[in-house]
């Protein structure tokens, strides 16, 4: 009887679990339901009812703000600054954390400590000084300017992760790596940067939901041009202050998140697998 008892609580409570995660997740979705549903109406009905379905499918808002915006042209600009602000996070951080992480040091804790200690960091308390010194740099109103500013903004968080899968990797396989001649960068990227494969896919979908969805930074970046836009601050060019095309905003934000929405169902389970794994070698 007891563990009938017990059986019973169990099921009964990975229900209710199941029920809460559902609702949270209908409340996450909702906002994306928003979009979507009023990026298929017509201005008067978006005016007049931002919840009810719409009446009439409007799929004319999709074509006009394909052309309005330029898509292609500003799907390559969001092409180049999140590969550029990929390949700079993952290739700086993972080399220094293993770096530290081998280094058993008090140097090496103390600078591993500043190397993570930006993610405390408001990035609204620095962005005047870091557009400041874009500008001295020549990176301002540049796609490729952009994507290299994102090289330290991502980089701690991924050194911190990194540092953490580095550590449960046994330091045998250096030693024997550097008996058959490997050493440096050779050792690095021919033996233990494979081993990384999770933890770096978990890396790079984090970074590119972040750097495709990224408006602020932009913002401040590239916003003075229309050929350095990105597809993010083109649904903000339909909101202004005297009119706001409400319907066309919402196609342009729909039309902008899509790939990094596509990108994160088909890659959502290395998430969960890269993180937890550094956490627990951590």
């Amino acid at each position: 009887m007891k563990t009938a008892s017990k059986c019973s609580r169990i099921h009964w409570s990975k229900l209710l679990l199941e029920i809460v995660m559902v609702l949270l997740s209908l409340l996450f979705l909702y906002p994306l339901f928003l979009a979507v549903n009023n990026s298929l109406k017509s201005f008067g009905e978006v005016m007049r009812d931002v919840i009810t379905l719409p009446k009439e499918l409007v799929f004319d808002n999709y074509s006009y703000v394909w052309s309005f915006i330029d898509y292609p042209k500003l799907f390559m600009n969001n092409i180049v600054i999140t590969g550029l602000g990929l390949i700079g996070i993952v290739f700086v951080s993972s080399i220094a954390a293993y770096k530290l992480a081998r280094t058993k040091s008090t140097a090496s804790k103390i600078i591993y400590f500043l190397c993570i200690m930006p993610m405390l960091i408001p990035f609204q308390s620095i962005m005047l000084t870091v557009l400041q010194f874009a500008k001295d740099l020549n990176l301002s109103e540049s796609t490729w300017g952009l994507g290299l500013l994102y090289w330290g903004f991502g980089a701690p968080l991924a050194v911190f992760i990194y540092h953490g899968f580095v550590k449960g990797i046994p330091k045998e396989i250096d030693e024997s790596a550097s008996i058959d001649g490997a050493s440096g960068f050779r050792l690095f990227f021919w033996v233990i940067f494979p081993l990384l494969k999770s933890v770096t896919a978990t890396i790079i979908i984090i970074d590119v939901m972040w750097i495709w969805n990224d408006f602020l930074l932009p913002l401040l970046m590239v916003n003075g041009s229309p050929d350095t836009k990105t597809l993010t601050l083109a649904a903000y060019t339909f909101v202004g202050q005297y009119t706001s095309d409400w319907q066309y905003a919402m196609t342009a934000m729909v039309m902008a998140v899509l790939p990094s929405i596509v990108a994160f169902i088909f890659l959502q389970k290395y998430i969960v697998k890269g993180v937890v794994a550094g956490a627990v070698k951590g």
